[in-house]
């Protein structure tokens, strides 16, 4: 009897080291330089084809996507606002339900979803999160007749929704002004960047497509 309950803890043990193991393997850390496209491209190059994807489907273009997730989630997979304190002593829960790279909340996530007929969609998928975000973009530029380049007034769609955005409820967020400003000014510094390694990136693809 004693011999089977320390196999049953050395079993579960065992699993649970398993399981750690697979969780590390699926996740994937933030970029060694989030402030260079290229260089991410280049460290992880199946992110370029992704938001490539992105603009040939829902024609919003690679540094708008990348600059919207270095705002939403400084690239880490995993992302979720802070946790709220009462008093600071007692946790009330995070202030919402947004997770992951593009910081989707629960109920928009699952309309993506529907809409998009990506069932299977994953918040912490790169691939999935920047299609997301190309798609919900895509409805405030048919929407709202916002340009695709242009990162500020998409940032403020995406921050307040299609309506508020038509109604300015920005006006009233002197802050949330600001943060689209940022993303603006990241996604021309992106673009810049972009200019200056686009050949070399289309070269790998070719490369790439040779060898297989």
């Amino acid at each position: 009897m004693e011999l089977i309950m320390k196999l049953s803890q050395i079993l579960k043990k065992a699993t649970l080291l398993i399981a750690i193991v697979l969780m590390s393997a699926c996740s994937i850390a933030p970029p060694q330089n989030i402030n260079n496209v290229c260089d991410m491209f280049d460290e992880y190059y199946d992110w370029y084809l992704a938001a490539d994807e992105v603009y040939e489907k829902w024609r919003v273009p690679q540094h708008v996507t990348m600059a919207f997730i270095h705002q939403e989630s400084k690239f880490v997979q995993d992302a979720r606002p802070p946790w709220e304190w009462f008093l600071w002593i007692i946790p009330t829960g995070r202030a919402s339900s947004a997770y992951g790279y593009a910081q989707a909340l629960d109920g928009t996530w699952e309309e993506y979803q529907e809409k998009a007929e990506n069932w299977g969609a994953d918040r912490d998928d790169f691939e999935d999160a920047v299609d997301f975000i190309g798609w919900y973009n895509h409805r405030s530029l048919i929407r709202n007749k916002i340009n695709p380049h242009d990162a500020y007034s998409l940032y403020l769609a995406y921050h307040e929704g299609q309506g508020g955005f038509q109604r300015k409820t920005y006006l009233n967020k002197p802050w949330l002004l600001k943060v689209a400003k940022k993303v603006e000014k990241r996604s021309r510094m992106y673009q810049h960047q972009l200019n200056g390694c686009k050949g070399e990136l289309e070269g790998s693809r070719l490369w790439r497509s040779f060898w297989g």
